[in-house]
């Protein structure tokens, strides 16, 4: 378990690290900010679990193979950003991958520490959702997982998975590849299918008609750039 829970958190820090990178090259960001801005976005999920459930010092600061996943997936990210821009949506498809990382590993690892099952699937929801959260707060935006297409939720259903499994008396592998699966599968079809959580009449009015778009996508417009 904890060799399964490393390697998906390993994976989940060079992944989420690549989006937070992106998202900083596109603000405009030098390669400090860039470094800085990718550790944050790949370790903030997993601090924050590693705290609540008492393995302190965490991970991230103990093990220096997080600073150098994140380092590397950030210094990638600067040298062949222009190609990483051609996939379609690529900072949305990376955070989803590594949403879909961490929530699995956030909830194993908390149903490694004897958490109930509830608290487990909370656990890895709040892992999943953290680094994203640091990476918007830190370009001053409305953080993705209070605007964006089902985020959260997708974190929920794949940490869920994850306790399912555990309760069914499936392999932890087994649990991981359904849980990681489920999440990346919601997001993805939320990011492409535009499935929203329910808004105020008002609000979902003014958001249809185009009158009304966040400041991110407005900058982006701004720059005459699509925003993915």
């Amino acid at each position: 378990m904890r060799t399964l829970v490393l390697l998906l958190d390993l994976t989940g820090t060079f992944v989420f690290a690549i989006a937070g990178a992106t998202a900083g090259i596109r603000r405009g960001l030098d390669i400090f900010g860039i470094l800085v801005l990718s550790f944050a976005a790949a370790c903030s999920g997993g601090v924050v679990r590693d705290v609540l459930i008492g393995a302190t010092p965490p991970n991230a600061v103990m093990d220096w193979r997080y600073l150098a996943a994140s380092s590397v997936a950030g210094l990638i990210a600067f040298r062949w950003h222009a190609q990483i821009e051609r996939l379609a949506h690529p900072v949305r498809l990376f955070d989803a991958a590594g949403l879909a990382l961490f929530a699995v590993a956030g909830a194993q690892k908390a149903l490694a520490y004897e958490l109930s099952p509830v608290m487990a699937a909370m656990l890895g929801m709040l892992t999943g959702i953290g680094g994203g959260v640091a990476r918007d707060l830190l370009l001053a935006q409305i953080p993705v997982v209070l605007r964006a297409e089902l985020y959260a939720v997708a974190a929920l259903a794949g940490a869920a998975a994850v306790v399912l499994g555990e309760r069914l008396s499936l392999s932890p592998i087994t649990a991981a590849i359904g849980g990681a699966a489920l999440c990346f599968a919601l997001r993805v079809a939320a990011i492409y299918g535009n499935w929203h959580l329910p808004k105020p009449v008002e609000q979902r009015r003014r958001f249809n008609s185009g009158r009304e778009g966040t400041p991110d996508e407005s900058s982006e417009k701004h720059r005459g750039r699509k925003d993915c």
